[in-house]
């Protein structure tokens, strides 16, 4: 066919996984794939609803396809896909929406590529989205994204995951070991292990709710798959994080000691009113186990602010917990209602204008801590995997422990583990090193 197509992707790295899943089923149907910068006869845009802004982003991102070329076929897949079909269906040039269970069956929907006034839908009832399909993303030579599960059966009241991905399932562990082999063999040093929630990985493993495998078996066995450099695991909620597993990840061979833990709040009457699975105390007791087995351990915080009732006492208890915890950086989710979740329509919304004062002293506080955290790892030695990106004119890399650090370009260096010591922060917040040798580990 010789037709091009582009992708873009909104939201986690579990949407990058699957999108490279989908963008390889194009391949193999004789798709060329090219930039979302450029021409192409295909434009699919993989949607998320986690924030009202990711919604919004939509429909600029068409905007920028139909610039692109007029005449293109425009698809949208992903959890606005699922949640709000009809919406996206009447975005003007929008062509194709494909909800939770269709969209790894795309290339069965090409047959007509003509232009509609209205997009054609296929989505199912979410309750029909009880089978799991594999995928990992390789976005470029260093790194993958290796989805491990899906859905989820949690019910936050914020949260909208679960309606628009279903029950928790998981891949098969002889699926995800040889996803995990498949990657090592194309020269990618370091796996992400992502899904919705992959503390719960095995439930669904078969088809049912029976668990033969748990996610202490899934990063032992993949410690052991030959080949893989590093492997990180991606957000785990804290209930799910269990003792053994932090005391494995200590002594393993491959999994770095990078730990992103959501928190949500630090007021057990939020976390109560979340629907949370723990308290803050489970927390607390998380952060010191981690830390006291790996003192250089990093470990990022998710948080929401702004949730209904949030009152400032509340928020002060938030942000002095975090102050006080030995964490490295905060991702601060501004809270926005979703439509039928919980939470729309409990009492004592908060104002925006609240709002986003408390998401900014939050994101202060973020900068502090991952400036304190750099600050500790001065003088130490690390091992930096590089990255292939020439930024204005220096070269990127991660510690095992999420040490971001910069040099001047060299090509050399570019997929390459090097060990270094950790020098000075420069004036952007990054990290400057000295090469121990210029021997190359991997």
């Amino acid at each position: 066919m010789n037709k091009k197509v582009a992708f873009y992707t909104l939201g986690c790295k579990l949407n990058f996984s699957e999108t490279s899943t989908i963008a390889r089923s194009f391949k193999s149907e004789g798709f060329h794939q090219v930039d979302f910068t450029e021409w192409a006869d295909i434009y699919v845009i993989n949607t998320c609803s986690v924030t009202e802004n990711a919604d919004k982003r939509f429909k600029t991102i068409v905007k920028k396809a139909q610039k692109l070329n007029p005449e293109a076929f425009l698809i949208a897949v992903g959890c606005y896909a699922q949640l709000k079909p009809e919406e996206l269906a009447a975005v003007h040039g929008v062509d194709l929406v494909l909800g939770a269970t269709e969209k790894f069956k795309i290339t069965d929907y090409l047959n007509d590529l003509s232009k509609n006034d209205y997009g054609t839908i296929h989505s199912c009832e979410i309750e029909e989205a009880d089978f799991y399909v594999g995928s990992y993303s390789i976005g470029d030579r260093t790194r993958a994204f290796l989805k491990v599960q899906d859905g989820c059966d949690y019910k936050c009241t914020y949260c909208t995951i679960p309606l628009a991905r279903g029950i928790s399932r998981s891949d098969t562990l002889q699926n995800v070991l040889q996803n995990a082999a498949e990657i090592a063999a194309q020269d990618i040093k370091e796996i992400v292990l992502t899904g919705v929630n992959i503390g719960d990985y095995g439930k669904g493993e078969f088809g049912n709710k029976k668990h033969e495998h748990t996610f202490y078996d899934l990063v032992q066995a993949l410690d052991k798959v030959e080949g893989i450099e590093r492997l990180r695991i991606s957000s785990i909620e804290p209930n799910l994080l269990k003792d053994k597993t932090i005391d494995f990840v200590s002594r393993s061979k491959c999994f770095v000691p990078h730990f992103h833990i959501p928190l949500q709040s630090g007021s057990n009457d939020l976390l109560k009113s979340m629907r949370r699975r723990y308290l803050r105390e489970l927390y607390v007791e998380r952060v010191a186990t981690i830390k006291n087995k790996m003192p250089h351990a990093c470990i990022g915080v998710d948080v929401i602010v702004g949730f209904p009732g949030e009152t400032e006492e509340h928020f002060l208890e938030t942000y002095h917990l975090l102050n006080e915890l030995d964490i490295s950086y905060l991702h601060v989710f501004t809270y926005s209602e979703r439509d039928n979740t919980v939470a729309a329509s409990l009492p004592d919304p908060i104002p925006m204008n609240i709002r986003q004062k408390r998401s900014k002293m939050l994101r202060g506080l973020s900068v502090k801590k991952r400036r304190a955290f750099y600050e500790s790892q001065l003088g130490t030695q690390r091992t930096v995997l590089f990255e292939s990106e020439n930024k204005e004119g220096y070269i990127h890399g991660f510690t095992e422990n999420y040490v971001k650090v910069r040099s001047p370009w060299d090509p050399s260096l570019i997929n390459t583990l090097q060990e270094v010591v950790l020098t000075d922060i420069d004036d952007d917040g990054m990290v400057r090193f000295n090469l121990v040798s210029a021997a190359i580990i991997a």
